[in-house]
């Protein structure tokens, strides 16, 4: 494993999304965080933090609009209303309906409702496109051939560029790319979430589709900030996810525990080497970092000087193989709505 030293202020080197979507940094702004999903966040903390991504040269921000009920993407709108609009781009999935009481109550991508979405989000976003609009699931009610079309007209009349899918499988993708371009799949990736390697990375490769990976750092498993005997609040994503449940808890603190010895061996974080594992893996894929500080994005900046041999990707394969961990990566409602786990 080497590091490479560079500037603070140095550029974040970029890529292509796929084969249609735009130049992106390689490395993303993940926003939910920053709207309680992980528990209270700092408004002030998290536009420094925003602002912090753009000045580092990464210019991809990624939100839904149900983050915190809309909150999100109105922290962003703000955030960004002093940039020149070129110098960011903006990924915005919808469709994920939310009552009063922060309950989960299913999917809405009906043509229709698509073009509902979209037009509260360029209001409280304060922009008159959105880079990559994307339904945040499929809806089993909806053929994703009438999905993508709404989005297609609405990149017809210019309200959004690019056209991209969320946590969908195989025949999704390809029924979505025969109806217009993709630009890219939004989906979990991580040394302990590697169920993509089966058979929709594949399909992405052959079809030209990106993929920007979240939950990266297993929704801070694969980091520092998780310990046994942690707790988490009621509205905290991770007080009702497997992973984070009693013995899976403990036998997955184990799985870190190596990664930790092999990433203090190299002076690296955990974070650090679990980002940079992502990197690795091709440059198609894009991981989309949810840092809700300045200090959290400089270390997960930091991985990208973090070089991994061959010989070291397949010392942490050796140390945590990929059905090693414990619980699935959402609770089995959500679970269940996942067409990418089909």
């Amino acid at each position: 494993m080497t590091t490479t030293q560079t500037s603070n202020e140095a550029a974040i080197a970029t890529v292509p999304l796929g084969n249609t979507g735009p130049t992106v940094g390689r490395i993303g702004l993940g926003a939910m965080g920053m709207s309680g999903s992980y528990g209270p966040a700092d408004d002030a903390e998290s536009t420094a933090t925003i602002h912090a991504a753009l000045d580092s040269g990464a210019n991809l921000v990624d939100t839904g609009d149900f983050y915190g009920s809309g909150h999100n993407e109105a922290l962003i709108g703000k955030a960004l209303a002093d940039r020149p609009r070129e110098d960011y781009l903006l990924s915005v999935k919808f469709g994920a309906l939310r009552g009063p009481d922060g309950s989960w109550n299913g999917f809405d991508a009906r043509p229709e409702a698509t073009k509902n979405f979209v037009t509260y989000s360029l209001q409280r976003l304060g922009v008159d496109h959105i880079d990559i609009y994307r339904p945040a699931r499929l809806d089993p009610t909806v053929p994703i051939e009438d999905t993508v079309g709404a989005i297609a007209e609405l990149v017809d009349a210019g309200y959004v560029r690019h056209i991209g899918l969320s946590e969908v499988g195989p025949e999704t993708i390809r029924r979505a790319a025969a109806t217009a371009p993709i630009a890219d799949l939004q989906i979990e990736y991580s040394i302990v979430s590697r169920s993509i390697e089966n058979r929709i990375l594949v399909t992405t490769r052959e079809l030209g589709i990106g993929i920007t990976a979240y939950g990266v750092l297993s929704r801070g498993l694969l980091s520092d900030a998780v310990r046994s005997g942690k707790t988490f609040g009621a509205h905290d994503f991770r007080a009702h996810s497997p992973r984070f449940q009693g013995d899976n808890l403990d036998r997955n603190l184990k799985l870190v525990e190596t990664l930790a010895a092999l990433a203090e061996r190299h002076g690296v974080s955990v974070a650090q080497l679990a980002i940079a594992w992502v990197l690795a893996q091709g440059e198609d894929i894009v991981p989309v970092l949810g840092a809700r500080s300045r200090a959290r994005w400089e270390e997960s900046k930091a991985a990208l000087t973090v070089e991994l041999s061959t010989t070291e990707l397949a010392e942490i394969d050796k140390a945590v193989p990929a059905d090693a961990v414990a619980g699935e990566r959402y609770a089995a409602a959500q679970f269940a709505s996942l067409d990418s786990e089909r």
